[in-house]
């Protein structure tokens, strides 16, 4: 469970945008796990349970306060991130990519974290999120042109 805990936390953050909210997702998530641990399966990955669990949560959560997709995000600013990066130009880089992920409708999100964040590959970030592996790749590329053509309009602002 310690080498999920900090993949889980991140991922909770790229569902709610809030350190506090992300807390508390995490917090329901690993209760909600130790309830049910008698329906994890071993030798199944433990990982994928809890992100779907996590999941399934802060659904039932939005569902609940009637939020709709894209409110309640802060800026990457805001957020108190360790820094691990190994330069300025790559943090600063980093950290303008992290902020126009964050400006992604939630479900582009959720994929671009779950598949370039954490490393899941298509078909496991679509059991996750619980859809057809076709959609993980449609929000994935819509993801992807929305950030090149947002990147490339900001180059063109600076030269």
């Amino acid at each position: 469970m310690a080498e999920v805990y900090p993949r889980l936390w991140r991922y909770a953050m790229s569902l709610t945008g809030r350190r506090d909210w992300a807390d508390d997702l995490i917090q329901t998530t690993c209760l909600r796990a130790l309830d049910k641990a008698d329906q994890f399966e071993p030798g199944t990955h433990l990982d994928r349970w809890m992100f779907r669990m996590a999941q399934r949560i802060w659904l039932n959560e939005l569902r609940s306060r009637k939020v709709r997709t894209g409110g309640g995000l802060v800026p990457v600013e805001e957020i108190d991130l360790p820094d691990h990066s190994p330069g300025t130009e790559v943090n600063i880089v980093a950290r303008e990519v992290l902020n126009k992920v964050n400006t992604l409708p939630e479900a582009q999100r959720q994929a671009v974290v779950l598949v370039y964040v954490e490393g899941f590959s298509y078909k496991e970030a679509a059991d996750i999120m619980e859809i057809p592996i076709g959609t993980v790749m449609s929000r994935l590329a819509a993801a992807r042109k929305r950030l090149n053509t947002e990147m490339a309009e900001k180059q063109a602002e600076v030269t």
